[in-house]
């Protein structure tokens, strides 16, 4: 065995802290800090390493001998397997701060930006069922816990309807009750797995490229619309047309019904047709009066409530006097832009993704929103001095990249048009600070606001106000 994966056990080590994707950090008697999945800051482990690195291990506890006071009791059955909520055993509370303390570590250490005084992070007020959105997958070979392989008892058929296990892209775990999204999002998921079991449908095997049901989306909105889209990886119109009736049936509060056939390797449906059985092909949120049309492959904040709280402090931050030309990059489907669009003399959206766009133009007219302009194209090559030029220079920017954060090229042309404000909205403080860092000579951070947007994840979301040092 090499030495970077030689086993250790390390007695009686005090967790430490939390860290980056939801690990929490404990140090060995050699001073190496050492990475762990499944402990809290304060408990009182044994640990086993699996991984040797130059700084650092990768362990996991294996004996608990004290635990912490910042533990609390899991709600969800299947927490410690489903990887979707990580933090469910740190009260929410510890939560918060990890998550401050991650932003304010990233913008000083990487960054080495000056700060102002932080405001403390806006938790949410839901903790749990605040999704708007899930995707289930269907699986005839389903996730088996220790104890099933152990067990001598008959397991039963092996299919599946529910998440990946982290790092299995073939295994789904089956979940009975999923904390993320409210009713009837459980009663919908079950109904449908037993359903099909019922009439021996085929759930979908990945390896091998076989089956009939291969996803499930719900996404339910603010304004009680409900949306199902089953994705099948063949057609059978009597078994398709079976399960959507039934569907259709029992819950009669779905104002969407949709399919896809989806014969492709992969199961994402962007370059798919999307067609609508029942109801409309889309539903409606809504947000101060602004209403949303939400269609299959549409993007939209998945936690509506905090995404409102989000899109209010971009816009204080912002401080529009109603004079003001801004630019709205990475604009997606236009819902910040047109949020702050009555406070503003005329907005611009730059997005790279073209049903983004057309969804925006769309929904700033059911807005009745003229002042607002959206273009699509890769934000690198778009965003120049051309379009400078024709389009107006900004007094303000805001710039809500992905976690990769912002192409330098773009971080230059910012500089180069130099606005009075940046409004920088990030999933991802890192990459954020990065950016901050190619800024600070020219410009200096006046404001800082955490936003907890996925409780029980370690994800936090940041904005930053920027002002022109002068």
């Amino acid at each position: 065995m090499s030495n970077r994966t030689k086993k250790q056990i390390f007695t009686n080590i005090e967790v430490l802290d939390a860290g980056a994707k939801g690990k929490t950090i404990a140090k060995a008697p050699d001073g190496k800090v050492i990475l762990l999945p499944n402990a809290v800051p304060g408990d009182v482990v044994d640990i086993q390493t699996f991984k040797k690195r130059k700084a650092y291990y990768e362990g996991k506890a294996i004996t608990f001998h004290k635990l912490s006071d910042k533990r609390t009791q899991p709600a969800c059955e299947h927490f410690g397997v489903c990887g979707g909520c990580k933090w469910q055993d740190m009260a929410y509370e510890h939560q918060l701060a990890y998550k401050q303390n991650e932003v304010v570590n990233n913008l000083r250490r990487i960054g080495h930006i000056e700060l102002p005084d932080v405001t403390p992070i806006l938790g949410c007020e839901n903790q749990y069922f605040y999704r708007n959105k899930m995707e289930f997958s269907f699986s005839d070979s389903r996730w088996l816990t220790l104890e099933e392989v152990k067990s001598d008892k008959d397991l039963g058929d092996k299919n599946a309807l529910g998440f990946h296990i982290p790092g299995m892209w073939d295994k789904i775990l089956d979940i009975k009750k999923c904390h993320l999204q409210e009713d009837p999002s459980n009663a919908i998921r079950n109904a449908v797995r037993q359903f099909a079991l019922d009439n021996h449908l085929k759930f979908f095997n990945t390896r091998n490229q076989s089956g009939f049901l291969r996803t499930m989306m719900i996404r339910t909105s603010s304004t009680g619309d409900l949306m199902v889209m089953i994705q099948f990886f063949k057609e059978d119109q009597e078994n398709r047309e079976l399960l959507l009736d039934f569907i259709g049936t029992r819950f009669p509060e779905i104002s969407s019904l949709q399919y896809v056939i989806n014969e492709k390797a992969n199961d994402t449906i962007y370059d798919q047709e999307v067609i609508c059985y029942k109801g409309k092909d889309h539903i409606f949120e809504e947000m101060e009066g602004l209403k949303f049309k939400i269609n299959a492959k549409s993007f939209y904040q998945t936690n509506s409530g905090q995404a409102y709280q989000l899109y209010k402090i971009a816009r204080d931050f912002a401080g529009l006097t109603g004079n003001e030309l801004v630019y709205d990059l990475y604009t997606g489907t236009g819902t910040i832009a047109q949020f702050i669009a009555k406070q503003a003399k005329k907005v611009i959206g730059v997005e790279a993704v073209p049903d983004a766009i057309i969804a925006a133009k769309e929904n700033a007219q059911l807005n009745d929103i003229h002042n607002v302009e959206f273009f699509v194209g890769d934000m690198k090559h778009v965003f120049n001095a051309s379009f400078i030029g024709k389009h107006g220079k900004p007094e303000v920017i805001i710039t809500d990249p992905p976690r990769d954060g912002m192409h330098k090229d773009v971080v230059q042309q910012i500089l180069n048009i130099a606005p009075e404000k940046v409004v920088y909205v990030s999933c991802n403080s890192a990459t954020q600070a990065r950016d901050l860092a190619l800024m600070d000579e020219q410009y200096k951070v006046t404001k800082v606001q955490a936003v907890d947007m996925f409780p029980q994840t370690f994800h936090v979301e940041n904005v930053v106000l920027l002002e022109k040092r002068s």
